[in-house]
């Protein structure tokens, strides 16, 4: 793959945690990983195996213990947390499996909510922008609402939303569908594929559903922290 091409670009990363009585656990161990603009990848592996502190990673929520993490073109080891803010805010959004949206906010007001902490100051620029996302996600309907007001699915769809808002290149999700019945995953995962293969956008998500991996264009096997021997297609 072409590196300039790459949206993220992990190499020989590690990750490890110091635990009480001086000993240490390794989340990852030499990972090293690529992801190109319009590329959908899947990580898969069992619980403990690395895959949330990996996206962690990818979006700047988290620092390596050793190794390289790029992306956007820009290298987070250097940044501090302002910068880091600054950097995710532009240019990753965050998919969580339990929504996260703010439950006082109506739809439309939590998706808002990322584009005036990012400086956009004209609420008529904000409602536009909030309104668009959530007519392209099916749910325009629900913007007035409370998030408890809608159905889980509905819910993921508008945190995918959200994650889109300052048109980030990079989208990382973990377990996005984990709490969806099969046909609503289904519909969530389409809506990855559609902003890999229209948008451009590159993707990771973490899943447990091996139906759904195998619609992402590689999947990446972790198992105890290191990419697993033929583990990533």
């Amino acid at each position: 793959m072409n590196s300039s091409s790459n949206m993220i670009e992990l190499s020989r990363v590690s990750k490890i945690y110091a635990r009480p009585g001086s000993l240490e656990a390794w989340a990852l161990r030499e990972v090293d990983l690529a992801v190109a603009a319009g590329e959908l990848v899947a990580v898969v592996g069992r619980s403990g195996s690395g895959k949330s502190t990996l996206l962690g990673l990818v979006a700047g929520l988290d620092q390596p213990t050793t190794g390289s993490v790029r992306v956007a073109g820009v290298e987070l080891g250097g940044l501090g947390e302002d910068a880091l803010a600054v950097f995710r805010g532009r240019s990753v959004g965050v998919v969580f499996q339990f929504f996260q949206l703010l439950p006082t906010l109506t739809v439309c007001e939590n998706l808002e909510l990322p584009m005036e902490l990012r400086g956009v100051a004209s609420r008529r620029e904000r409602l536009a922008r909030a309104e668009q996302l959530l007519d392209s996600v099916g749910i325009l309907g629900h913007a007035d609402k409370l998030p408890a007001a809608l159905s889980g699915g509905e819910q993921q769809r508008a945190a995918i939303a959200r994650a889109l808002v300052n048109d980030p290149p990079v989208i990382v999700a973990d377990e996005p569908t984990g709490n969806l019945d099969s046909r609503t995953a289904g519909a969530v995962f389409d809506l990855f594929v559609d902003l890999a293969e229209r948008q451009g956008k590159a993707l990771v998500v973490v899943t447990h559903d091996g139906a759904l991996a195998r619609r992402a264009h590689r999947t990446v096997h972790l198992v105890d922290g290191a990419v697993a021997a033929g583990g990533a297609a």
